[in-house]
């Protein structure tokens, strides 16, 4: 079923979903990693891929820029289409001063669970 943002049908997604703000480099990713990698979404340029990675079904989808457009995909990627994990992909901008350039950050968990 498809929703306002993404034109996929249920079980297009894989259950984890990796996800760069830049849909060339879901696509990028998707040619590179998976095999049998193939369009699930391509509404207003944002495209998103399906295929495996070392035998298990992996999707990888562009969100655009900022957290309200990642917001976006991740409810209805989450709510519509049954997506149980999303690893956020790529680079951020900080604005404090003990951060440096190439310095890593890493976080687990999760900002939000969407409910039905």
């Amino acid at each position: 079923m498809a929703t306002p943002h993404i034109n996929a049908e249920m079980g297009d997604f894989a259950d984890v979903v990796l996800m760069p703000g830049d849909p060339l480099r879901a696509k990028y990713i998707a040619e590179t990693f998976l095999e049998d990698a193939r369009e699930v979404n391509n509404v207003r340029g944002m495209l998103g891929f399906t295929g495996t990675y070392k035998g298990r079904k992996i999707s990888v989808m562009g969100h655009g820029m900022g957290i309200p457009s990642c917001s976006i995909y991740t409810k209805e990627l989450i709510t519509d289409f049954g997506v149980k994990k999303i690893i956020r992909v790529g680079s951020c901008g900080a604005v404090l001063p003990h951060v440096k350039l190439r310095d890593r950050r890493y976080r687990y968990g999760c900002l939000h669970r969407f409910q039905s």
